[in-house]
């Protein structure tokens, strides 16, 4: 019988994934079984973990507004409900990096809002 050469195919898959893992420690990035299994798990953590960052910075976000509003004597929610009445498309980022880098600006933005 005739010796048979086995094709590349499940070598390319385990190399693939082996160097989706080289920056792992210990046996995580050496022994395929486990680096296939940590592979997974990163997958899914970062997969869940950029829907969170997006909750978590419009979190902050809010916080910020909340905070410089509170500075200029309006409550943020408040604020929003004024920005929605007026038809202003500013949004809670855009508002925030105002709050932050041009108080100026923010406060001249909710004075304008409140008194027409």
């Amino acid at each position: 019988m005739t010796r048979v050469k086995r094709g590349y195919v499940a070598r390319k898959r385990r190399k693939n994934i082996l160097t989706l893992t080289s920056g792992f420690q210990g046996t995580h990035s050496k022994l395929f079984r486990t680096a296939n299994q940590q592979g997974m798990r990163a997958l899914a953590s970062s997969h869940r973990d950029r829907g969170k960052r997006k909750r978590n910075l419009r979190r902050l976000w809010i916080t910020r507004v909340n905070a410089a509003a509170r500075d200029n004597g309006i409550s943020y929610n408040k604020l929003i409900e004024y920005l929605y009445k007026k038809k202003i498309l500013l949004n809670r980022k855009i508002l925030a990096q105002i709050a932050i880098l041009d108080k100026f600006c923010f406060s001249t933005i909710i004075k304008n809002i409140i008194t027409e």
